[in-house]
């Protein structure tokens, strides 16, 4: 049964009435209304937009996520290219990484497999993720497992926030030292600090890409800038010490990279992250990657995202097995026999332990 109010706003939109028109209408009736109905403010948004232009469809199948940190209004600038153009992957090639571990072969190893280890546990209790206990109890009770330490979308998206707020610190902190070596000494660097550099950019697209989806808190914040400041200080001090146990570091640290991104794009296929499941992936990393048509889902922008540390796991690993000094950075170099393996920023030749130095020098 209808209200004296609700009769009004119908007669009102049945005469063709405006939005304004309405509002006077049913402020005007609830005036004289003996019911005594106050006076309210509608907000009415008249859509003038024709249905072909709509940003939506009733039948999409794939849901964007949540963007926050939209771009600046700036009308006057161009979006311009990518500092260091990302190099090109397939679909096979990306399928193709795999979770690998090179095996400790001296002290030096020992440590930088040690401090990942402590890294590994912060970033654990960071994300609410007790992986011992996980994996343990996974091999009795596999739902008892996930329901105790099982990973939601957001303690994903912290995790990777956390994560890539410094995995961007090493490739800085080595491009900037073997840079001041460089001008101090008056000597070449054998095309070292440019891949390092990169190394670090592509980092930080990382973040800026989950940034995207997540938006830190004010305790968040306070971690990485807690994190940031040991971190870049610890690896100052330790580049300048042993660059070699730096590189090695580092390829253990990308090592679990790839491992929490493989657990990711299991989650997704295993129904595990359900929200994820049908989502596109930010407009940002679908123009960085040149993500094609029919390939922009969040789990096709988890595997680029895994490749890409998979690639600097091999580039440190790679980097650590040779002379600091005085051997050629193989990734920026031109080898005579360009169809034999050998190493490249892509992933057409995949190593996920590292190249020795005896096949490329």
């Amino acid at each position: 049964m209808y209200s004296a109010r609700q009769a009004t706003h119908c007669r009102a939109l049945a005469s063709g009435k405006t939005a304004s028109q309405v509002l006077k209408t049913l402020n005007g009736a609830a005036s004289t209304s003996q019911i005594g109905f106050r006076p309210i403010c509608i907000s009415v948004q008249q859509h003038t937009t024709p249905s072909s232009q709509r940003n939506f469809s009733a039948n999409t199948s794939v849901s964007r996520v949540k963007e926050y940190f939209p771009a600046p209004n700036a009308p006057g600038i161009r979006k311009t290219k990518a500092a260091w153009p990302h190099p090109f992957y397939n679909d096979e090639q990306m399928k193709q990484v795999e979770v690998a571990h090179r095996e400790t072969r001296n002290f030096s190893d020992r440590v930088a497999l040690f401090a990942v280890r402590i890294l590994r546990w912060g970033l654990d209790t960071v994300s609410g993720y007790k992986h011992t206990k996980a994996v343990a109890l996974n091999e009795t009770d596999p739902e008892e497992a996930q329901r105790l330490y099982g990973m939601t979308e957001k303690k994903y998206l912290i995790r990777n926030v956390f994560l890539e707020s410094v995995a961007g610190v090493p490739g800085m902190v080595a491009g900037m030292l073997r840079h001041l070596h460089s001008m101090r000494k008056m000597k070449r660097d054998n095309g070292w600090i440019e891949t390092l550099l990169e190394e670090s950019y592509n980092e930080r697209m990382h973040l800026l890409i989950f940034l995207k989806m997540y938006e830190p808190g004010l305790f968040m914040r306070l971690m990485v800038l807690g994190a940031q400041g040991v971190f870049f200080n610890a690896m100052f001090v330790s580049y300048l010490i042993s660059p070699r146990t730096c590189h090695r570091f580092v390829g253990y640290l990308e090592e679990e990279a790839v491992l929490t991104y493989s657990k990711e794009i299991e989650a997704i296929e295993g129904g595990r992250c359900p929200g994820w499941a049908n989502m596109q992936a930010p407009q940002i990393a679908i123009d960085y990657y040149n993500m094609p048509e029919g390939h922009q889902s969040l789990k096709d922008m988890l595997y680029y995202i895994r490749a890409d540390e998979s690639k600097h796991r091999e580039v440190n690993h790679t980097l650590g097995n040779l002379d600091q000094n005085e051997d050629p950075n193989p990734y920026t170099s031109e080898f005579t026999d360009p169809e034999k393996p050998h190493p490249r920023k892509d992933l057409q030749f995949q190593r996920p332990t590292g190249w020795e130095r005896k096949d490329i020098v």
